[in-house]
């Protein structure tokens, strides 16, 4: 494997090279699960599975945690003006994220666990950070002396003496203002569990360094996130980790924003567009190819105009793909092409890889239109393979089982459709044009579209 990407670590790009030969340990920061998913939450999903699935054809066996902030004070909050539990709120949208992971094509987790479930492991690491020196109690919460720390601030490339303070509740509670809580104190009434130090409940970046080290190990490949994350996030769960002996990750990977009117999209700024609405406006195939055609470091400016140019582009990949496998058959995986695999080699390149995808759907077509079955057979592997690896193969199991509650009325459609198409071709060979011309414009009216191939007329429902 001839894979580079760029480490947010060391600014460079970086030949990737695991710790185990043909295993690859991936953990990225998911949902903190306070509300529904927009497309900045899908963007991320989508480009970490992307590198998952082109390391997965590159022959590695990868162990993939995302995990779920189920206990964070926005959680608390939401639950408490809606008279919920924060469990039950916390569940609730849980499952609404897992619902879109799996609407958009995304592979499951290796594991995807929760905060809650780990108090014990966080337990263990603040009592290794404060037997070293490296951590302090105070009035019943727990905090991270960044100064004892000197590496502090190299990841993101912050220089401590001209950052401010956090702004915690509790700052008054630290030795120094630029220190960040482990542990937050909490009353009875509030959800939280019982330490060494006090009641109370995680911080959230306590929480990450937690779990990656209990599924990942020590140390491991790669961490990732959204770029947001990399100050203060990810770079206190570095300096915590690290200070309590642990090497932690190898590579830093972080995808960047979709932002509408040059903003990050973000619930607060009220600019979120939720997965749940913009799948109203194209397939949930369609949305994930517009999420994951960009290169994941590179902004996507949302636009409506934009979202369906990529829909269209999608829709010309599909075409070739259902065309030829009524033609020959759905057939096996093939190998990608190599500019595609030079593509993905270089830093995920996925514009180059689409290029070249969309090239190999140009010469398919063309042996379609000659009637070269050899060559549309190894086009077809060729293209479905490319495909795959950008989770957007039209005929994977994994779409019919994305939208598995639309399949009894498409199934109810398929027959009226396919008898009207029968009566259509009946029609075409008794050279009754106007029958047929009149089938085709019905159907149209009632938002079906027809293409005529070399194999036979095919149907789908226009957008």
């Amino acid at each position: 494997m001839d894979l580079r990407l760029y480490d947010t670590a060391t600014r460079s790009v970086r030949r990737f090279e695991s710790i185990r030969p043909g295993e690859v340990s991936v953990y990225y920061c998911g949902a903190t699960v306070q509300g529904e998913p927009h497309i900045g939450h899908a963007r991320s999903a989508v480009c970490f599975d992307i590198l998952r699935r082109w390391l997965e054809f590159s022959g590695e066996t990868v162990r993939l945690i995302r995990n779920v902030t189920d206990i964070d004070d926005k959680i608390l909050d939401k639950a408490a003006e809606a008279g919920e539990p924060s469990w039950a709120w916390a569940y609730h949208y849980e499952r609404v994220f897992d619902a879109a992971y799996q609407l958009l094509g995304v592979l499951p987790a290796t594991y995807a666990p929760r905060a809650t479930g780990h108090v014990p492991e966080m337990i263990a690491l603040m009592a290794r950070l404060i037997a070293n020196g490296h951590a302090y109690e105070s009035n019943g919460s727990v905090y991270f002396a960044v100064r004892s720390w000197p590496a502090y601030g190299a990841l993101s490339g912050q220089d401590l003496a001209n950052m401010q303070g956090s702004g915690e509740t509790q700052d008054a509670d630290k030795r120094d203002p630029q220190d960040f809580a482990l542990w937050k104190s909490a009353s009875p009434e509030q959800r939280g569990w019982d330490t060494p130090w006090g009641y109370g409940r995680p911080g959230w970046h306590l929480e990450c360094s937690a779990m990656a080290t209990k599924y990942c190990g020590a140390q491991f490949d790669i961490h990732g996130g959204g770029l947001d994350l990399v100050f203060p996030h990810h770079e206190n769960e570095i300096a915590q980790s690290n200070a309590a002996g642990d090497p932690f990750a190898n590579y830093w990977l972080h995808n960047h924003w979709v932002t509408t009117a040059g903003e990050k999209m973000s619930k607060s700024l009220g600019n979120a567009l939720l997965v749940s609405e913009l799948t109203q406006l194209v397939r949930p195939i369609e949305l994930r190819y517009y999420l994951g055609a960009a290169h994941y470091r590179s902004v996507i400016e949302f636009s409506e105009a934009a979202l369906q140019e990529a829909a269209a582009g999608f829709r010309r990949i599909e075409s070739f793909i259902l065309r030829a496998t009524d033609l020959v058959g759905a057939g096996g995986l093939g190998n990608v092409s190599q500019e595609f695999a030079s593509a993905m080699d270089d830093d995920l390149g996925v514009p180059a890889a689409v290029a070249a995808l969309h090239g190999a759907v140009t010469d398919g077509n063309s042996a379609l239109a000659a009637g070269d079955r050899d060559a549309v057979v190894q086009a077809l592997a060729s293209v479905r393979a490319m495909a795959r690896v950008l989770g957007v193969d039209p005929i994977d199991p994994i779409w019919s089982e994305a939208g598995s509650d639309d399949e009894a009325p498409v199934a109810a459609l398929s027959v009226l459709v396919d008898r009207l198409l029968a009566d259509r071709e009946q029609a075409r060979a008794e050279k009754d044009f106007t029958t047929a011309d009149n089938i085709r414009a019905a159907l149209g009216e009632a938002g079906v579209e027809i293409e005529d191939g070399a194999a036979g007329s095919r149907w789908s429902l226009a957008r």
